[in-house]
């Protein structure tokens, strides 16, 4: 079983930034793979960015140059950096983790981008 628990959201005015905060309660050296999701109101829910046991890191083409996923191993947490918000982020943002077989979420965290 892992629990994860996903902080950092808020409201932020269009061109500001965000640090999402995940974290696992088990060592991320047995989970595979950590991504984020978003889902906005109405709309299905999406891939973000990923980043793998081994290190290997995938963007949605949406994040590419604004977005930074990285993780602290020795405090199980995942990290997902938001730079130059567009009011189209505005999300609840959701962790997801995979141990192979196995499944989690997050309860996700609110990102509104905003004036």
């Amino acid at each position: 079983q892992v629990h994860l628990v996903e902080s950092g959201g808020g409201l932020v005015q269009p061109g500001g930034s965000l640090r999402l905060s995940c974290v696992a309660s088990r060592s991320l050296g047995k989970i595979y793979v950590v991504r984020w999701y978003r889902q906005s109101p109405g709309a299905q829910r999406e891939f973000v960015a990923s980043i793998s046991k081994s290190g290997n890191i995938n963007y949605e083409d949406f994040a590419k140059g604004r977005f930074t996923i990285s993780r602290d191993n020795a405090k199980n947490t995942v990290f997902l950096q938001m730079n130059s918000l567009r009011p189209e982020d505005t999300a609840v943002y959701y962790c997801y983790a995979n141990t192979l077989p196995q499944e989690y979420w997050g309860q996700g965290t609110q990102v509104t981008v905003s004036s």
